[in-house]
C-alpha cells in the first residue's frame, strides 16, 4: 500500500526528521477541522465526545504499547508522566535517581530540582563504552537507588536500551523504573509487560503522529493504587460520565493511571487530531513501520560514505531502533553537512553534533540514496 497519499505534498522536500516532528496525516487535519467547525457551532457538541475521543485515544496506546487502556493516561507531553512520578513517590534521605549523562533534558529537569530541594540525589552515569548499555546501569545500581530514569531510545545517538535486562535488576534490588519511550512509541513493536518498566511516558508529537501538546504516561496499576492521590480531574472520577447527577460525597478517582490525565482531555483539536493519526498508525501496524524503516537505516549504514563520514550510532543493529545518526570525520564539519543537506531540501536533525537521520512509513529508497549522494560530495 502506498501510505504517501495518507500525508499532505511536501513540494519538492525529503523530510527525513520524524524524531524531532511527525507530520500529521490528512485525516488527522480533517479531524481538526472538524473539531474547530464543531466548536464554532457548540451546539453540534454532544455530551458523549468529552469521554468517548479521550477513551479511543487511548485505547489505540494501548494497542500500540501492549497495555490495558485504563493504565494509561492522556497528557501534554512526557513531562506529565516524570511530574507525576516525581511527586508521588515519598522520598527519603539518601535515596538516589540515576540518570546517564547526555540524556534528554526532561530527566534532568525532574528530578534536578527535587536534588536542589534535598529530596533525593541524581546520580549521574556514564557509559562504559560508546554507548549506554544496561550493563552500565546494572553496575551502577547500589541499596540507595530508588530509581533509574532513561530513554527506551536515545535521542542523540539512536541507541536502545536492553530494557528487559534493567528491569530484572531494578525489581532484584527494589528499585524502580521509569522509561521514555519518546523516540519509539508508535514506531517499533512496544509491550510493556515484556520490557518489564514500572512507568513508561512518552509525547505524542514524534512517532505517534499527533499534534504538539499530547503525550501520555502509563503505569503498572500496583504503581497507580500506591502512589498518593492528589488532585484529579473530574473526568477521572467514578461515575463522571453520569456529572449532572455525580454525587459530592464518597468521591473516588477510577482505578488505573488515567487519573494523571490532564485537564481538559476532550480537547477537541488536539485529541481529535491525534485520534485520527493514531488510527493510522494502528492500521499500518508498529511491525510494518519498523521494518521499513529497518530496510532504509540499512541502506544508508551500509553506503555511507565511510572516507567522508562515520556512524554515531550503533554499528550492530540489535542496539540500534528505527532511526541513525552520522557525523562528519571532522567534526567541526558536521554542521556544514546539515547545511548542506538542507540547501539540498532534505530536511534531518542535528543534535549533539550528528546527523539524526529519521525516515517514515512514506520515505523511500530513493530519498536514502538522495542523502548518500549528498554526503558524498
Amino acid at each position: 500500500m502506498d501510505y504517501r497519499k495518507e500525508f499532505a505534498e511536501f513540494d519538492d522536500v525529503i523530510y527525513l526528521d520524524t524524531a524531532t516532528q511527525g507530520p500529521l496525516p490528512l485525516a488527522a487535519v480533517n479531524a481538526a477541522k472538524q473539531a474547530l467547525e464543531m466548536k464554532k457551532f457548540p451546539y453540534r457538541l454532544t455530551e458523549e465526545i468529552y469521554f468517548e475521543l479521550p477513551d479511543r485515544v487511548r485505547a489505540s496506546i494501548a494497542k500500540l504499547i501492549g497495555a490495558a487502556a485504563d493504565d494509561i493516561a492522556i497528557t501534554t507531553g512526557a513531562s506529565a508522566g516524570f511530574s507525576a512520578v516525581a511527586a508521588g513517590i515519598e522520598w527519603k534521605p539518601g535515596d538516589e535517581v540515576i540518570v546517564a549523562k547526555g540524556e534528554f533534558p526532561a530527566h534532568f529537569a525532574t528530578w534536578l530540582p527535587y536534588e536542589q530541594a534535598g529530596k533525593l540525589k541524581v546520580k549521574i552515569i556514564e557509559p562504559a563504552g560508546r554507548f549506554i548499555t544496561a550493563d552500565d546501569y546494572i553496575a551502577n545500581l547500589t541499596p540507595r537507588t530508588r530509581l533509574v530514569s532513561a530513554s527506551l531510545v536515545r535521542f542523540d545517538n539512536g541507541a536502545r536500551l536492553d530494557a528487559p535486562r534493567v528491569a530484572a535488576a531494578c525489581r532484584a534490588s527494589g528499585a524502580a523504573f521509569l522509561l521514555d519511550a519518546s523516540q519509539c512509541a508508535g514506531a517499533i513493536p512496544m509491550d510493556v509487560a515484556a520490557l518489564g518498566c514500572d512507568f513508561l511516558v512518552s509525547s505524542g508529537y514524534k512517532w505517534m503522529l499527533g499534534s504538539y501538546g499530547t503525550g501520555f504516561f502509563w503505569a503498572k496499576r500496583e504503581w497507580s493504587d500506591r502512589l498518593p492521590l492528589g488532585p484529579v480531574y473530574w473526568m477521572a472520577l467514578e461515575g463522571a460520565h453520569k456529572f449532572h447527577g455525580l454525587p459530592l460525597d464518597g468521591l473516588r478517582a477510577r482505578a488505573g493511571a488515567r487519573r494523571w490525565d490532564t485537564a481538559e482531555t476532550a480537547n477537541f483539536t488536539n485529541l481529535a487530531a491525534w485520534d485520527a493519526a493514531l488510527q493510522l498508525l494502528v492500521g499500518i501496524g508498529t511491525e510494518k513501520l519498523y521494518a521499513h524503516n529497518v530496510e532504509l537505516i540499512r541502506m544508508l549504514v551500509d553506503r555511507l560514505p565511510h572516507d567522508r563520514c562515520i556512524l554515531a550510532s550503533p554499528a550492530e543493529e540489535e542496539r540500534r531502533a528505527q532511526f541513525v545518526c552520522v557525523a562528519s570525520r571532522d567534526s567541526a564539519k558536521t554542521a556544514g553537512l546539515y547545511e548542506k543537506l538542507k540547501a539540498e531540501k532534505i530536511y534531518v536533525g542535528l543534535r549533539e553534533g550528528a546527523l539524526r537521520v529519521s525516515p517514515y512509513i512514506y520515505s523511500t529508497e530513493r530519498d536514502i540514496a538522495r542523502v548518500i549522494s549528498v554526503l558524498s560530495v
